[in-house]
């Protein structure tokens, strides 16, 4: 019997109240992300990020109400560092490389 795969998903936690932490891809569609451990989770949202375990189809069943169909394994980089503006006003450009996702992207249903 094959064992059922087990991801750290981010979540926010409101008083008694926990609800799944969704993000978007780089076309603005939104998707739900998981990590393989915890240590990976907390690379990249930090240690405080607060995290519940679940397995692929426990998340799909949460998120398809949603419209959410893309879940994406060990993001790298959610998005890049936001600038202020510049001190003379004009609009500066954005540093770093554009918002991508490098982790693995499993496939819609």
């Amino acid at each position: 019997m094959a064992r059922a795969v087990i991801w750290h998903v981010p979540v926010t936690v409101t008083g008694r109240t926990t609800s799944l932490r969704l993000f978007r891809l780089r076309d603005g569609r939104r998707c739900a992300v998981g990590f393989s451990s915890a240590g990976t989770l907390a690379e990249l949202l930090g240690p405080e990020q607060a995290a519940v375990k679940l397995g692929e189809p426990a998340l799909r069943a949460l998120t398809a109400p949603l419209g959410i169909d893309e879940l994406v394994l060990d993001p790298r980089l959610v998005a890049p560092p936001v600038s202020g503006p510049a001190a003379d006003g004009a609009a500066r450009p954005a540093t770093g490389h554009p918002a991508t996702r490098s982790g693995a992207r499993l496939q819609r249903r």
